[in-house]
């Protein structure tokens, strides 16, 4: 079974049920979709905070992206806690979990040293990480070794309700976020069952999406192509959605479901609530 169609098959059952023996698989939210589409390369190395969560086969050495994720400080990588917890279930023995920040990361890549790759020292998952639909808590964190991320510079995380302030002053309905990630491309109609492009090696590539709507736990974005939007597919899951906020990019909300054919939604857990706030406030200092 070829990548992609593993990828599709997993979107209706736990990632573990259909992981293989001989590789784990990209992690993907439940029942949804998550990797950017009708978006650009990052070419010019501007999100470099932005890595793969990957997991090295111990065996051969082979590397293998899971989900994306964002350095936030120093030493703490944030994806989603549904990414963490598969994680957790691959054995030590068997795998290295970690964060590549290449801006192209092959599938498989047999090279010794992967390039910026960062062995976890620990891999954390909010212990509230539930399927509420109000609140997931879906947020989990590596925890790396500073040498391996010296020179990256950490996003910046947003103020407590800063997404609630923008939208009381009606600031949301124009905003222009940025969804980052690995994973699939566009998704393509004609001549049979739809398909996703999925290129190997996979390039780090980011998106523009406007506002959709906002809630307790979600911020909700529209990628229709058709009104000229972008945003993410399999394999973005845990990946940044920024945000301008006074001329700097603010790490908004992390993405972790979205709809199946990758053209409608993206729906991102907000970090800007109380609940993402008293996890994330066990590892980095917060604004």
């Amino acid at each position: 079974m070829s990548r992609t169609s593993l990828l599709l098959a997993c979107s209706l059952l736990s990632v573990a049920a259909c992981a293989p023996d001989s590789a784990p698989v990209r992690e993907l939210a439940p029942g949804a979709a998550n990797a950017i589409t009708f978006g650009s390369v990052d070419a010019n190395n501007t999100y470099s905070n932005v890595g793969a969560l990957v997991v090295q086969r111990v065996s051969d050495g082979q590397i293998f992206p899971i989900c994306t994720g964002t350095l936030i400080a120093p030493t703490v990588f944030l994806t989603a806690g549904h990414c963490t917890a598969y994680a957790e279930t691959l054995s030590p023995g068997a795998y290295v979990v970690g964060a590549s920040f290449a801006n192209l990361i092959a599938w498989g890549d047999l090279t010794p040293s992967h390039p910026k790759f960062a062995a976890a020292t620990s891999v954390v998952t909010d212990p509230d990480y539930n399927q509420a639909q109000s609140d997931p808590a879906d947020l989990g964190v590596l925890i790396l070794a500073a040498r391996d991320t010296r020179g990256i510079a950490p996003a910046a995380l947003p103020t407590a309700g800063l997404l609630d302030q923008l939208s009381a002053k009606g600031s949301l309905n124009t905003a222009k976020f940025i969804a980052v990630g690995y994973g699939l491309q566009n998704r393509s109609t004609g001549g049979g069952n739809p398909t996703f492009a999925d290129l190997n090696p996979e390039p780090r590539q980011f998106a523009l999406s406007t506002f959709n709507s906002l809630g307790p736990g979600y911020l909700r974005l529209s990628q229709n192509p058709s009104t000229g939007n972008g945003g993410t597919c399999f394999g973005d899951s845990g990946g940044p959605n920024f945000l301008p906020v006074n001329n700097a990019l603010v790490l908004a909300a992390a993405t972790v479901t979205g709809d199946s054919n990758c053209r409608s939604t993206n729906v991102d857990y907000r970090l800007d609530t109380e609940t993402a706030r008293a996890f994330l406030g066990q590892f980095v200092s917060l604004p």
